[in-house]
């Protein structure tokens, strides 16, 4: 006996026009063609159907425990919300939005539709764009005083005040770059958002700004050659930029 089909649900999308499906991912595994189910004049829900025996509540929560399995249908899923970006606006829905029926997946959106409609002004025309600013201490580090060699505890404890200063002083400066940097992008941008990811270990140094940019697509292009050039300053000083996109308004659907 077949297994019952539910209704996933990847976004919500806004064109002038029903956007064309040929170039869209395959999606979510075990789920069928993406297809597109009419919410309004303009307004298009990018779905699914998916087996409920395979994506249950308690399949979902069990799958849960699978690293490898979530990354997969995670990536599915946002290769699909990608593959829309040429529309006026994206939004996405979150993993795992399943509905019992089309009709059940149409009504809950359209409950919401005056949300949805000032989310769509907010973002329309716009991408997100990412920058990540890590820290190489070695490269950045102001050298600390030299101490002369002594046998009293006195140099010692002298030579590790000297550590302890140049390590805050390096801390303050790191805080004004990325603060500065922040500024300078976000005036470029419609709105940004910096993520409390401050001073997490990542590959490269500690990660000092992970930071999400609202660009409009005519800025796209001062924005990113902004970047660039804020890239090669800091990098002299030891810091490392590294900016991704463009992206759908993941960051900035939420109210």
């Amino acid at each position: 006996m077949p297994s019952p089909k539910g209704t996933y649900v990847y976004c919500i999308v806004a064109a002038p026009r029903r956007p064309r499906l040929a170039r869209v991912p395959a999606g979510v595994p075990g789920a069928g063609k993406v297809r597109l189910l009419d919410v309004d004049a303009g307004l298009f829900l990018a779905v699914a159907d998916l087996p409920l025996d395979r994506y249950s509540e308690a399949a979902i929560n069990t799958g849960l425990a699978d690293l490898d399995w979530v990354s997969r249908v995670a990536v599915a899923h946002e290769a699909v919300v990608e593959s829309f970006i040429a529309a006026t606006a994206v939004l996405p829905m979150k993993l795992f939005t399943i509905f019992t029926t089309d009709e059940r997946a149409l009504e809950h959106v359209r409950s919401q539709r005056a949300r949805i409609t000032a989310v769509v002004k907010r973002v329309a025309d716009q991408h997100e764009w990412g920058v990540r600013v890590v820290l190489d201490r070695t490269l950045a580090a102001t050298p600390a005083p030299k101490t002369k060699k002594a046998g009293s505890g006195a140099a010692y404890l002298s030579q590790k005040k000297a550590h302890r200063d140049a390590s805050r002083e390096l801390a303050s400066r790191a805080r004004e770059t990325v603060a500065g940097l922040f500024d300078r992008l976000a005036a470029k941008s419609r709105d940004a958002r910096r993520r409390s990811a401050s001073e997490l270990p990542v590959q490269g140094g500690p990660l000092l700004l992970d930071a999400a940019f609202l660009v409009p697509r005519a800025r796209e292009a001062t924005f990113k050659a902004l970047a660039a050039r804020e890239s090669k300053t800091l990098a002299r000083q030891g810091y490392g930029l590294t900016v991704s996109g463009p992206w759908p308004p993941y960051t900035f659907v939420q109210d």
